[in-house]
């Protein structure tokens, strides 16, 4: 029995290039406060958010969820490199066998879903020109985490991964019917503690929190939530990058014979490459994962449950990629010119003889 536990249902959106934390504090400064990693064990200062997200609590609507219930209100979460992080609250006090049919509700909710995407059209109407060109993207990145705080019966944090293994993997996997014991054994693999009486157990869309208190672990769990976002979003803009330079320079040759024709698309692809590159490195680099290792063991196994290590190499690629097309087309432009200085050349001797002849043919 979970005698005080809350569920975290949350949603990720890329929605800007870029925000001005600065100027969004100013314009939200009634409800808003910068957001600082709370740590319950001994960790230098240094491990903290560069720059801190801007935290944000908005009245909502209170949400039926299968026998349980949202309390009024989100919080949201601005990041600088243009993500925000949408959450809801759900108390879980009850039997620990009744949360698979939660996290089963809880799985793509609709509901939800649109009424959190609503939160983030009104905040942004709220901002103004603090989001760098908006762009709120189609698709969202979603996670649950179950915080409990305690059961009714002092246990070890072992049982959960041993006695309550099964119930724990169907929360972990939003399944109703029973699991096998390999993908038990999987759900529940990836799993650390700090001591004998807390717990982290990370899925691939859901975590597991046992602890005190552990919002420390939830904020890093739901930075790399968001990361996996931003990296979805770099990894699709990239595709688009790369078939657009493909069609430019493979796909039409005859427009490549005219002067300057190329350099809009160089243009753009160099914009591309510069935003890409930018939001690459803030968000591999927003949380500076020094000092409690802890949390960076927290931060490592989300990480691996995300296969953020997979996106970032696969990101990395198409960057390069982009940098090669991006000097073949401007090698092929450079081409070009030459072409049509020479022929202008040639041209212009051509010219020159013809009047030199005309002039000296007598009439």
């Amino acid at each position: 029995m979970v005698a005080r536990g809350t569920c975290f249902p949350l949603f990720a959106f890329e929605v800007a290039q870029a925000i001005d934390l600065d100027a969004a504090e100013r314009r939200l400064l009634a409800v808003a406060e910068r957001q600082t990693i709370k740590h319950k064990r001994r960790a230098p200062a240094s491990f903290e958010y560069r720059p801190a997200p801007l935290h944000v609590n908005r009245v909502g609507s209170v949400h039926d969820l299968g026998g349980y219930r949202t309390t009024p209100g989100v919080e949201i979460v601005l990041y600088d490199f243009g993500a925000v992080s949408v959450s809801y609250a759900i108390p879980i006090a009850g039997t620990l066998g009744g949360l698979p049919a939660l996290a089963e509700e809880l799985w793509g909710n609709e509901r939800l879903l649109a009424d959190s995407r609503r939160q983030v059209e009104e905040l942004l109407s709220v901002l103004g020109d603090a989001a760098l060109r908006p762009r709120t993207a189609d698709f969202v990145e979603d996670y649950s985490v179950f915080h409990i705080e305690a059961f009714t019966a002092p246990c070890e944090a072992a049982t959960l991964w041993t006695d309550h293994a099964q119930t724990v993997s169907q929360i972990l996997r939003a399944a109703h019917n029973p699991l096998s014991q390999q993908e038990v054994a999987d759900a529940t693999a990836l799993r650390l503690s700090f001591g004998p009486s807390d717990a982290t157990i990370i899925d691939t869309d859901a975590a597991i929190l046992f602890d005190a208190e552990g919002e420390d672990v939830r904020d890093v769990i739901e930075f790399a939530n968001t990361q996996l976002l931003e990296m979805r979003f770099l990894d699709q803009q990239l595709d688009d990058a790369l078939e657009r330079a493909y069609d430019t320079l493979l796909g039409r040759p005859a427009r490549l014979w005219g002067p300057g024709q190329l350099g809009p698309d160089l243009r753009r692809l160099a914009r591309m490459q510069l935003d890409s590159a930018i939001l690459f490195e803030q968000v591999t680099n927003a949380l500076k994962l020094v000092g409690d290792q802890f949390l960076a063991r927290v931060y490592s196994l989300a990480s691996r449950r995300f296969h953020l290590a997979e996106w970032d190499a696969s990101i990395s690629r198409k960057l390069q990629t982009i940098d090669g097309i991006y000097a073949k087309m401007a090698d092929r432009a450079g081409t070009r010119r030459m072409e049509m200085l020479e022929w202008i050349i040639i041209i212009l001797i051509a010219f020159s003889i013809a009047l030199s002849v005309f002039t000296l043919t007598p009439h």
